[in-house]
């Protein structure tokens, strides 16, 4: 594929078809925010409270998607996709999240976007949450959850000094340095390579809230002297140093930056504490754009920003943990106009903010109002070096490249969501169908929680209805029969892009969500860590 490549850029820079200043192979920088909502971000809502700078000054200098997705309302399903380019609901996990201990979700053999570009001449590195599994060496007798977070009593079945297998490192990351999961799991220390950092002897929990309502995040091993509010600046701190040291190298390099913030524990700096003037959540989004705001910095003050394709953008909704009613009551909606949170098959939990900055190839103050997902960036990346990929991988991702050069018409035929629970919904054009009587997640109602006789699916319009309150899957039996064919279609085949039919690694239940039996409303059920 190298030489391919190479070749392919020969020819086009002699034709003159290159864009100008651009050379062979950008440098990749992905930035993943945690939880960040797409109100949060002030370009995104002009009507939002929480000052975002530097957000802001990346949409000045690039594209805004605002009609971008995550495949997956959750943490662990959605950087699946975002490594894959494959949706989440194609792998063994079926709802849920991972925990900190649990084993490789990624299937062996598997073409991720790291090992992609490294095979393509790239230095890849991730720094941050990884959250997708990695093998740890088992004590003995014990075991860990392999699908979900770990149980209180098996914090300890693992042998932390004892060499980590099948993680980052081994999907094509030729440099790994984070947290294994969310910040609110353990294990509570960093790891580089294939090692922690320093052994997790001592037990740790973190406030979930600082200076709010008083909670703590689950109690386990964690390395002495763990603080989670140094976590956001030493991921920042690395992240800085690892672009100076590769525009040095003069190679091309990806970044993978899963932030772990503003997820819980809501931990800012010191510093940071108190600047929204609204809560200890907005603090930390705003902590959160400085960071993403350095990194920028970096490829500016090395020289490499014109030709480096970054893109800033969250994992899915901002989480009910950052105190919805408190924020609305000075007037902030993490959610903006959307419906729902985190967690949710609604818009408010899987639509994201979503930047692009690349000088060499984007327009300034550009937009983009189309459909897009997160699974799109390998074949983004793999259009952008005139590569193709091999047909059993990246099976639902599409080039945005069309899109970054100005196209302004549909790159998608549709987009799949997933909520927390598994329950499906699917989006073409204005059309949006949901598998599932409620949100399928954490926002009223809750699955189970519905009214004795709701319908089992829902059908909104967006163009007219964006903050689907208007249920109208009886007066449109035909559009749900034909978004139902559609979906169907792409599990059956086991891809959503054109090419040969897939196996899933599961086959999954796209009608899951609207099988339960609505019942009578119940007591709100507390959030599930994710």
């Amino acid at each position: 594929m190298k030489l391919r490549s190479l070749l392919l850029t020969t020819v086009l820079a002699a034709a003159g078809l290159l864009p100008a200043g651009a050379a062979a192979r950008p440098n990749v920088v992905f930035i993943l925010c945690d939880d960040l909502g797409y109100g949060d971000v002030k370009c995104f809502n002009p009507e939002g409270k929480i000052a975002t700078p530097q957000m802001d000054a990346i949409a000045a200098r690039g594209m805004r998607f605002t009609d971008a997705h995550t495949s997956s309302s959750v943490c662990t399903p959605t950087r699946y996709g975002v490594m894959t380019g494959r949706y989440n609901w194609r792998s063994k996990l079926q709802n849920g999240v991972l925990g900190g201990l649990s084993p490789r979700l990624i299937e062996p053999g598997r073409l991720t976007i790291a090992s992609f570009l490294k095979s393509e001449g790239y230095a890849t590195a991730c720094i941050g949450k990884w959250h997708l599994g990695m093998d740890w060496v088992k004590l003995p007798g014990k075991d860990v959850t392999e699908l979900g977070i770990e149980k209180p009593d098996q914090v300890r079945n693992v042998d932390y000094d004892q060499p980590i297998t099948n993680g980052p490192n081994s999907v094509g990351f030729d440099y790994y340095f984070g947290i294994s999961a969310s910040l609110d799991m353990v294990p509570y220390c960093f790891i580089e390579n294939d090692r922690v950092a320093q052994s997790p002897t001592a037990t740790l929990k973190l406030p979930m809230n600082k200076g709010g309502k008083e909670s703590w995040t689950r109690e386990g091993p964690g390395s002495p002297g763990f603080d989670g509010a140094a976590v956001l600046p030493e991921l920042t701190r690395r992240a800085v140093q690892y672009v100076h040291t590769q525009a040095e190298a003069k190679k091309p390099f990806f970044l993978y930056l899963p932030l772990a913030s503003p997820h819980t524990p809501i931990m800012p700096s010191k510093e940071w504490q108190g600047r929204s003037g609204l809560n200890l959540y907005a603090d930390f989004v705003m902590e959160t754009d400085d960071a993403i705001g350095q990194v920028a910095a970096a490829l500016k003050e090395k020289g490499i920003d014109e030709n480096t394709l970054l893109i800033v953008t969250s994992d899915n909704g901002c989480s009910p943990s950052a105190d919805y009613p408190a924020l609305a009551a000075r007037g902030h909606n993490p959610s903006a106009a959307w419906r729902g949170t985190k967690a949710d098959i609604y818009e408010g939990g899987h639509r994201v903010p979503y930047l692009v900055q690349w000088p060499a190839v984007v327009k300034p103050g550009t937009s983009y109002a189309h459909p897009v997902c997160l699974v799109d960036l390998t074949a983004t990346c793999a259009d952008a070096l005139g590569v193709k990929l091999p047909g059993n991988a990246a099976e639902d991702s599409v080039s945005l490249l069309p899109a970054l050069k100005g196209q302004d018409s549909p790159v998608r035929e549709a987009v799949v969501h997933h909520s927390i629970t598994g329950a499906f919904s699917i989006r073409q054009g204005s059309w949006k169908l949901e598998l599932c009587p409620g949100s399928g997640g954490w926002s009223d109602p809750r699955p189970g929680q519905e009214d004795t006789g709701a319908a089992r699916v829902q059908l909104y319009d967006l163009s007219v209805d964006p903050t689907e309150t208007k249920n109208v899957q009886a007066e449109q039996p035909e559009v749900v029969e034909r978004l139902k064919k559609l979906l169907e279609k792409y599990v059956a085949n086991g891809r959503s892009t054109p090419g040969e039919a897939q196996p899933n690694t599961v086959e999954p239940d796209i009608l899951k969500g609207a099988k339960a039996v609505p019942t009578a409303r119940k007591k709100p059920q507390k959030n599930v860590g994710a």
